[in-house]
């Protein structure tokens, strides 16, 4: 009997993504409070921590499973933009990356249960993006059609602000939610087969 994979997530990103190497799985979306994680943190040791609450949190319901809990933060000298409040924070959050490379932080956490133990093995990935020169106009326009006001760093780089963006350095399913090499390797040190190259 294969081991039930369960994610700890309600991303409908994440579950595109993870679907990719394994369709095979069940959402059970976390209930922490990303709240109570410590302002002073850097943004790695901020994903780290954040996915392996939710992991542990779904994981304490459950009596055998593979839970995987993530988190995502985008990073500007290593403060971290979240989610936008209004339109003017979108638009403040934009300018800020206008014309620079920021990164985009995603933490991995996976916990097998089984038979009354827990195995639980983790790690992050880290991925640059460049973005070009946006005027007031551009900025104006994107933040209109609605899209950055509940994306992290106020943009989507799947969706329309795949024009404001010249390129990227490293994993671009990390910057969509979920670095999917990263978690192939983890799920394979588990023994669940996927579709890759190592």
């Amino acid at each position: 009997m294969k081991t039930r994979i369960i994610l700890a997530s309600a991303s409908p990103r994440r579950r595109e993504l993870l679907a990719l190497i394994n369709p095979d799985f069940k959402v059970v979306p976390s209930a922490f409070d990303e709240s109570l994680i410590p302002e002073d943190l850097s943004p790695r040791e901020h994903v780290m921590m954040s996915a392996a609450e939710k992991a542990k949190d779904v994981a304490s319901g459950i009596r055998k499973g593979i839970v995987i809990g993530s988190d995502t933060v985008v990073a500007v000298d290593e403060h971290i933009l979240g989610k936008p409040e209004n339109e003017e924070d979108a638009k403040r959050m934009l300018k800020m990356l206008s014309g620079r490379t920021h990164q985009v932080y995603t933490g991995v956490h996976v916990i097998k249960v089984e038979n009354g133990n827990i195995q639980e093995k983790a790690d992050f990935e880290c991925t640059n993006v460049h973005f070009c020169e946006l005027s007031d106009e551009t900025i104006e326009r994107y933040v209109k059609t609605g899209e950055p006001l509940d994306k992290a760093g106020a943009y989507a780089i799947q969706g329309k602000a795949s024009v404001l963006i010249k390129g990227i350095t490293g994993c671009y399913f990390n910057v969509v939610g979920l670095p999917i090499y990263k978690l192939s390797c983890l799920l394979k040190e588990f023994g669940v087969e996927v579709m890759s190259c190592r």
